[in-house]
């Protein structure tokens, strides 16, 4: 080895023991300083992503299914996501949407299946290994030939069972609880509208639990009522809880006082009565008749729009407080056509919506939510222009429009 070589590898151990000892210096100081006392947490954008929901569909395995009243016509399916990632927190109140590739249609030949879009409201409070949907029967209304049973209910309660894999979009939905409040919350479902309100509840529970509130819950009688063990627990256990269990027409077996609070109907007299005075914030959940008939009479009560949050079986169809009002642009005289049905019909304003307002004439059009969430009724809009009275949940493609929630601004051609 020559002697230039040789002072070159003794310098450069040199070096390399100088760098040794300037890093462990680097690092004991680092140690012992304050500041690294506490780990640092991840960068806020790293925060806000895993909190974010995904994109698209993902699919959730159905960890087990269970009846949630002694008639068995409300099923609860508690999902759990086949990537075994946590899930992301949700708003109480909010809802699933779901993809059910092959439903049988009821009430069809034999053989009869199409896809359905359709969603659910959660039915329990956030909880990151798990969701839970509860989903009630629907059959054929008695005395209405021609009208079919829920073709997704009864697909649910007869066919989707443990084991099985569907395909879930994230929660979504405007319809839910005012987490930053401290006011007094009153929760009104009528029949399985209870759905959002047990996940509110469950919520409430946990992270409010001095935050007064009533809940009423309308129904016929005892055996018709979800989860109704586990609401009077939660009243025995939490006493700024009020349970107030409406029955229509208890049952010999149903014991006022036990079973239920009140016989008759969740109705604005029951609210004036029963309610403490000051001020409330609202959520109502339920069918058209308790819809068109409560909400509207609780504006007229005097409560502010803003502590009244609903949400209907079918927002539409409440009257007076959606895309229906008179004063909307969209309800003078037009002509909607419909392309690929050949169809040029008249529109004046009668309709609640371009949906209703298709299906009112026989145009087939595919639909799922009816509230603007899940985008089955996505169409194209071939000429003019689709108003809505609120933003929807689910955003059309662009030259798209929600018929389900939306009305014509102007003579309007539809590719359907």
């Amino acid at each position: 080895m020559t002697l230039p070589l040789l002072l070159g590898w003794i310098g450069a151990v040199l070096l390399l023991q100088l760098a040794t000892a300037l890093g462990l210096a680097l690092w004991r100081r680092a140690r012992s300083s304050p500041a690294a006392a506490v780990p640092a947490g991840p960068p806020a954008e790293s925060a806000a992503a895993a909190d974010a929901a995904w994109a698209g569909w993902r699919d959730f395995r159905v960890a087990r299914r269970e009846f949630a009243d002694a008639a068995s016509t409300q099923c609860s399916f508690v999902l759990e996501p086949v990537d075994g990632l946590p899930l992301p927190p949700f708003k109480p109140g909010q809802f699933l949407t779901f993809q059910l590739p092959a439903v049988r249609v009821p009430d069809t030949p034999e053989g009869t299946q199409r896809s359905l879009t359709r969603c659910y409201s959660l039915s329990a409070a956030p909880d990151p290994a798990h969701y839970r949907i509860t989903v009630k029967r629907v059959p054929a209304p008695a005395g209405l030939p021609g009208v079919p049973a829920g073709a997704s209910s009864n697909h649910f309660h007869d066919h989707v069972q443990a084991g099985d894999v569907l395909r879930v979009r994230a929660p979504a939905g405007h319809f839910h609880l005012d987490m930053a409040s401290d006011l007094p919350v009153v929760l009104v479902g009528g029949g399985i509208g209870i759905t959002p309100m047990l996940s509110m509840l469950g919520w409430l529970q946990t992270h409010q639990p001095h935050r007064p509130v009533h809940l009423f819950h309308g129904v016929r009688c005892g055996h018709e009522q979800a989860y109704a063990g586990w609401l009077r627990a939660q009243a025995a256990a939490h006493p700024a809880l009020r349970l107030h269990a409406v029955y229509t027409q208890p049952a010999s077996t149903d014991e006022a006082g036990r079973d239920y609070q009140h016989a008759g109907r969740v109705d604005i007299e029951l609210l004036r009565r029963t309610l403490p005075h000051g001020r409330h914030q609202f959520y109502v959940c339920g069918p058209p008749a308790m819809m068109d008939t409560l909400v509207p009479a609780l504006h007229a009560w005097g409560v502010p729009p803003q502590d009244v949050h609903f949400e209907a079986f079918g927002p539409a169809s409440v009257k007076g407080l959606t895309a229906g009002a008179a004063t909307s642009p969209a309800a003078t005289a037009t002509t909607v056509a419909f392309r690929r049905s050949g169809r040029h019909i008249a529109w004046d304003g009668s309709d609640a919506t371009l949906l209703d307002f298709a299906e009112r004439h026989g145009v087939v059009v595919d639909s799922g939510c009816r509230s603007g969430a899940c985008g089955a009724c996505e169409t194209r809009v071939l000429e003019g222009d689709v108003r809505y009275a609120g933003a929807p949940d689910h955003t059309p493609a662009a030259g798209h429009c929600l018929l389900c929630v939306g009305r014509p601004a102007g003579a309007l051609t539809l590719d359907a």
